[in-house]
């Protein structure tokens, strides 16, 4: 048994705590689950409409003529 990554905690979590069903659990990507999980609450900055503006100003879409 590979004892690298523990998957019988992973579908513990997955199945018994989220109640998602198998195939949907393993259609998700780490990051998806960890999300699920609340395992990086605030850990993902927001970006306010201010910032999204000066992103904006900053790197413009190309027009396609």
């Amino acid at each position: 048994m590979n004892r690298l990554f523990d998957w019988p905690s992973v579908m513990a979590l997955g199945m018994h705590q989220l109640g998602l069903a198998p195939e949907v659990l393993w259609g998700l990507t780490p990051v998806e689950l960890t999300i699920m999980a609340g395992g990086m609450a605030g850990a993902v900055p927001v970006v306010t409409r201010e910032r999204l503006d000066e992103l904006c100003i900053a790197f413009p879409d190309e027009k396609m003529e």
